[in-house]
């Protein structure tokens, strides 16, 4: 039997090693932190996503664990709608609309479907002929996936020349409260305020601000409460309920520079390892759960690469694009921007969704 060895325990490792081991692969799975328990707050799984867990058997319940998200769009720091969106349009298009839930629920619904998950395990080294040296020994694999996110100590080995990732210029937060409200995401200068609703009278909650990178501060919340001070309801309130101990604050960074293949010898990247993005367009983890499949049904390494390299490279760059135009804040250029998402806007949720067509319409490798 063929086995594999996946370094990390994130959303893409664990649904590599869920397709792995439908397809026959003997799979360990290594993880350096002492528990599988996820960093975070809430996560959109868009139609592509949804149809890449499909082959998995994980669509269906992250359907019935998430959030249906209604009209929403983009706003100005004052409450203006520049543009809308309609899930119902999104589900008439493509199958299925963008959902979010809480990350540790995907999580959990992923590692039910992986065989075991080896905690506490540092990978020191994974070379190019299958051989992983760990904190806990050797270990010799016919595939190995660096799933071990954007500061990858396996992609710098394999590709020492590769630029580090780059700060995107600003610092989130992220955190979950209780109550209702529509979702959108606010647009002011140079900061972004984003609310989406979750299931049982959840809101996941997250903001974006320029601040120099690596800062903090003992309370972020009183941070968010400063900078977002006169924005349109129901930011003020959402703020009010939250509690300060939840907010996770994260500098933003991405990979300007991919590396020229996602392999090496035996070795695959996978997710942020291989096209750490921004996450303005809300497809780190849904480009991971993309990969994995792909990894898993494709014949060899060379076909993952030339299948998932020229996938990812535009997503990355879009996403980056759109980070920029967030962080602008010249009055004249904001007003600017503002102008053309209006403008666009006009032109009706069709004309929006059309947009997205080179994300969302993507296909898995097979059917479920």
């Amino acid at each position: 039997m063929r086995h594999a060895v996946v370094v990390g325990a994130g959303i893409g490792g664990l649904t590599a090693a869920a397709a792995l081991s439908q397809r026959g692969w003997a799979v360990t799975v290594l993880e350096r932190a002492a528990s599988i328990e996820p960093v975070g707050a809430g996560l959109a799984m868009a139609p592509n996503a949804l149809r890449a867990l499909d082959v998995i058997g994980v669509g269906d319940p992250v359907r019935k664990l998430a959030a249906f998200q209604g009209s929403g769009g983009i706003r100005t720091k004052s409450g203006k709608w520049l543009s809308r969106t309609s899930a119902e349009a999104a589900e008439q298009r493509y199958g299925d609309p963008t959902v979010l839930l809480h990350r540790a629920e995907i999580v959990g619904l992923l590692a039910e479907k992986v065989p075991g998950i080896e905690l506490g395990t540092l990978v020191e080294s994974a070379s190019e002929d299958g051989v992983v040296v760990t904190s806990k020994g050797e270990l010799r694999a016919d595939l190995v996936v660096a799933a071990d996110g954007i500061r990858s100590r396996i992609r710098q080995a394999l590709f020492p020349a590769l630029p580090a990732p780059v700060y995107a210029g600003v610092t989130s937060w992220r955190f979950i409260a209780d109550g209702t409200a529509q979702p959108s995401e606010s647009w002011g200068d140079g900061q972004v305020f984003g609310v989406m609703p979750l299931a049982r009278k959840k809101i996941y909650g997250y903001a974006t601000a320029p601040a120099p990178p690596g800062g903090a501060s003992p309370d972020e919340l009183a941070d968010l409460t400063r900078l977002f001070a006169g924005w349109h309801d129901p930011i003020p309130a959402l703020l009010d309920r939250t509690d300060p101990a939840k907010v996770i604050r994260t500098d933003i960074h991405s990979l300007e520079t991919l590396p020229p293949a996602f392999h090496r010898g035996k070795v695959a990247l996978l997710g942020d390892a291989a096209h750490a993005m921004t996450p303005n367009l809300g497809q780190g983890a849904c480009q991971a759960i993309e990969d994995a499949v792909t990894l898993a049904y494709t014949p060899d390494l060379s076909a993952y690469s030339a299948a998932r390299l020229p996938r990812t490279t535009p997503i990355v760059k879009r996403s980056r694009t759109i980070a920029r135009m967030t962080s602008w804040r010249n009055p004249v250029v904001v007003g600017a921007r503002n102008t053309m998402i209006g403008l666009a806007g006009r032109l009706g949720t069709t004309a929006a969704l059309r947009q997205m067509d080179a994300v969302f319409a993507w296909e898995p490798p097979v059917r479920p």
